[in-house]
């Protein structure tokens, strides 16, 4: 299983049960392929930085799950369709910031000092 990420941005004149259905809908179409919701987080009413499909706001939601391609194509499919959503957009996360899988690890400098004292600014007017 794959980790994602999915932000739906549906019209903000619609009700906020309107909402919650769609939501529930398109996570339904998930699951019913085996894919896990892992959380879904309501940003809210959102002005957007230029008109998209004549509107000047939009309501978000961020779905994080995680599910195998073929699930998430499902999910994908059913929001595409839906007239509520304006638009969305699936991420594929990385594993290592999914928070599976190796993290580099900080190196210290070569001349022996810790990393934390190599990185700090040099004293000025002293």
């Amino acid at each position: 299983m794959r980790p994602y990420e999915v932000m739906i941005i549906f019209d903000a004149g619609l009700e906020e049960e309107n909402i919650r259905a769609a939501t529930d809908r398109a996570t339904a179409a998930l699951q019913s392929r085996g894919g896990k919701v892992v959380r879904v987080d309501r940003w809210g009413k959102r002005r957007f930085a230029y008109e998209v499909k004549h509107r000047t706001e939009g309501y978000y939601v961020l779905v994080e799950a995680t599910a195998e391609p073929d699930a998430m194509a499902e999910m994908d499919r059913v929001l595409s369709l839906a007239d509520e959503v304006v638009r969305h957009k699936v991420i594929r996360l990385p594993d290592s910031v999914a928070g599976r899988g190796p993290r580099p690890v900080p190196v210290p400098a070569e001349t022996g000092e810790t990393a934390e004292r190599a990185a700090a600014p040099e004293p000025t007017g002293v």
